[in-house]
């Protein structure tokens, strides 16, 4: 058996577990996309979990319990007479192919920045009726994955700037308007200009290639590593951190630096 049958045998096989299971299950027969749905939440995240740590067996078995969403979620679509998994399989099949004239077309790009701004288009054109451009940013996204979101958004329409380099005035501005509100005290403006900040920031992130959710977990991971040195440091001292100085913890918190910053991810 090839490559491309041993996938589709494995694929018609996951198929018929599932139709096995809705008929058979308590369990799985209850559930409903509603129910489902903090589910697929809390698995999507269990495979950004693996990304990050670069657990590659990790990435594959998530990958699985996501397939399985997806394969449930047609099938519920199935009983309701909605759609299968073939019309979901065709519909993406389709807009692939759309989206990438320049591979099954006869468009050229000049890379990946032009293929961004293309996909863009070619989505607004999809539909005749009129839907704004930030209409598909969906509200439950997380805060800075919503802010990147939408700034790839307005990019793909020329909302950008013309040098990357032109944000970091941006940065600046908005920094130096959050430390005004600071020292008038004015609590409400300073949490707008914490956010125009942020905003900034993760645009910034964008413009140079920078995942900024990666990054800032990465950062949490780094932070974590280093703590829990200087917390075991400190038991093995016999030492509670509550009765250390602050100067005393930066000493082993520098020291933290060199020990832990070459180790695996915290979990």
């Amino acid at each position: 058996m090839d490559k491309n049958d041993v996938r589709l045998e494995e694929f018609r096989r996951l198929l018929d577990i599932i139709d096995e299971l809705r008929m058979k299950c308590p369990w799985d027969m209850k559930q409903t996309n509603e129910s489902l749905r903090k589910l697929t939440i809390e698995e999507t995240y269990e495979l950004a979990e693996a990304v990050i740590s670069g657990d590659d067996s990790g990435i594959r078995d998530e990958l699985g319990d996501l397939m399985l969403h997806i394969v449930f979620y047609a099938k519920i679509g199935s009983e309701k007479g909605k759609f299968d998994i073939a019309d979901v399989l065709k519909r993406i099949n389709e807009k692939l192919i759309y989206r990438h004239p320049h591979v099954f077309g006869d468009v050229t790009v000049n890379g990946a920045s032009e293929v961004e701004r293309n996909w863009e288009k070619l989505k607004m054109n999809e539909d005749q009726s009129y839907k704004p451009v930030l209409s598909g940013v969906p509200s439950s996204l997380p805060a800075i994955i919503k802010a990147n979101r939408i700034q790839e958004k307005v990019r793909g329409v020329g909302f950008d700037w013309e040098e990357k380099e032109q944000i970091w005035d941006k940065v600046q501005e908005e920094l130096g308007e959050l430390r005004d509100e600071v020292v008038a005290g004015n609590t409400e403006n300073m949490e707008s200009e914490m956010g125009d900040l942020f905003f900034s920031l993760i645009n910034a992130s964008r413009l140079y290639g920078i995942d900024p959710e990666s990054a800032l977990e990465k950062t949490n991971r780094k932070f974590i590593r280093r703590f829990n040195y200087l917390e075991k440091e400190t038991l093995a001292k016999g030492k509670s951190l509550h009765d250390m100085t602050l100067d005393e913890m930066n000493v082993i918190w520098e020291e933290s630096k060199k020990k832990t910053d070459f180790l695996p991810p915290a979990p």
